[in-house]
């Protein structure tokens, strides 16, 4: 266990394993616990940094409005920590944005990059399919942040699970520590969403590189974040795409087996191409 300082912000880490370096970036209201079912399978194979996000459980959570930018620079002071040279990272959610925008600006940092399920909204803006459901989702939204501005923290933290990530009935179904950890990071959250660019991504500027990039679903998940994972395989043309069948937001804890699979199989394909 360590606390590093990284752009003025102590952030908790821990390094397991040896190999090639991999980063694990975890999603909003959760932390480097959330990792803990595949944790041991990858130190087994990586030499693997796993963190809390600035704002999130033991990590600092700095005064004033912070920003997804201030996220994907911590997350590239923490990858310099692993060698000079480049590093595979794995993400989840937010943590998938955060990772996404940070490849569109800083390419030669990655050497691989799984995401899961980035909640990039403005991707998907113009599916005219779509436009009905993500004016649902963005009430839906805005419902969770009121409730969190007005201090109904279990209130919000409780709609957000069952009205937008994981379904009807699920709050009930989490571990004790799994909903502290929620109602602990409430705030964060909240504050990742007083950011104006906090669900935009340059995919552009991403589709111009070669960063070798898995991105990946599960059936469960609502169709939004289904959709704006197909977005990125269209749109980047050195992406692929994997399916988790029975599994929604969280594969890493719900088929870690099958998570720990299919990025290695990724890593394994990159060395071999490389």
């Amino acid at each position: 266990m360590a606390r590093v300082g990284v752009n003025g912000v102590d952030l908790y880490c821990e390094v397991l394993g040896d190999g090639d370096p991999l980063v694990l970036v975890h999603g909003s209201w959760a932390d480097h616990y959330t990792w803990l079912p595949v944790l041991d399978a990858f130190a087994e194979r990586f030499r693997v940094l796993v963190y809390d996000r600035r704002g999130h459980s033991l990590s600092e959570r700095p005064p004033g409005q912070g920003s997804r930018f201030e996220d994907e620079e911590d997350l590239a002071a923490l990858m310099a920590t692993l060698g000079s040279g480049p590093v595979y990272v794995a993400a989840n959610s937010f943590g998938a944005s955060t990772a996404l925008g940070l490849a569109a600006r800083r390419p030669e940092l990655f050497r691989g990059l799984t995401v899961h399920e980035p909640p990039l909204l403005d991707v998907v803006a113009d599916d005219p399919v779509l436009r009905p459901m993500m004016t649902s989702v963005r009430q839906e939204m805005a419902v969770v942040l009121d409730q969190l501005r007005a201090g109904e923290t279990l209130a919000g933290a409780r709609r957000f699970v069952e009205e937008i990530a994981l379904g009807p009935g699920e709050w009930e179904k989490l571990p004790d520590k799994a909903r502290d950890t929620l109602l602990t990071n409430a705030p964060t959250f909240l504050d990742e969403h007083g950011d104006p660019a906090w669900a935009a991504l340059d995919l552009d500027r991403l589709a111009g590189h070669t960063v070798p990039v898995l991105v990946t679903h599960g059936t469960t998940s609502p169709v939004w974040l289904h959709r704006i994972t197909a977005r990125l395989t269209e749109a980047l043309p050195q992406a692929r795409a994997h399916t988790f069948e029975g599994s929604g937001h969280v594969p890493h804890v719900t088929s870690p087996e099958e998570y720990v699979d299919v990025m290695t199989g990724f890593v394994e394909e990159i060395r071999r191409s490389g």
